[in-house]
């Protein structure tokens, strides 16, 4: 895991914290996503903030796409949903892949192009767990 991020308000840019605790039916506490709901925390691959990096004259930084989770070396679009995870000591589910972009995103602004909707996936949270920048993440199944 190359980050962890959260956003204490919805509808802004995340900022790396470096570390967090996911909890169960949740979400990431502090983050303004988690509650109840199926996209308690997204997920995005640090090869797909690459493909939008190289078009750009300003460097990204993690959370940039308002993603929770930066990883590296997991194709995270082409994982079913349902599929199961562990996180650092937590556990998760895939619950969707990609999501609309919202009106005014910052980054679809400045850049022209946003991967999250098309690359990005969310979880639900199945077994609490603190996670932190540099864990691993295994695709259980």
């Amino acid at each position: 895991m190359k980050a962890v991020c959260i956003s204490e308000e919805k509808g802004q840019q995340k900022h790396d914290i470096g570390e967090a605790y996911l909890r169960a039916d949740h979400g990431i506490e502090g983050d303004a996503h988690a509650g109840k709901w199926h996209r308690q925390v997204s997920l995005l691959a640090a090869e797909s903030v690459a493909k939008v990096q190289k078009a750009l004259d300003f460097q990204l930084k993690s959370g940039d796409f308002a993603e929770n989770i930066l990883t590296e070396g997991i194709e995270l679009f082409t994982l079913p949903v349902g599929t199961k995870m562990k996180i650092g000591q937590a556990e998760g589910e895939v619950t969707q892949i990609g999501k609309e972009c919202h009106q005014g995103c910052a980054i679809r602004e400045l850049a022209g192009d946003c991967v999250m909707p098309r690359e990005g996936i969310f979880i639900k949270v199945t077994k609490s767990g603190p996670v932190k920048t540099g864990d691993e993440i295994k695709v259980l199944g």
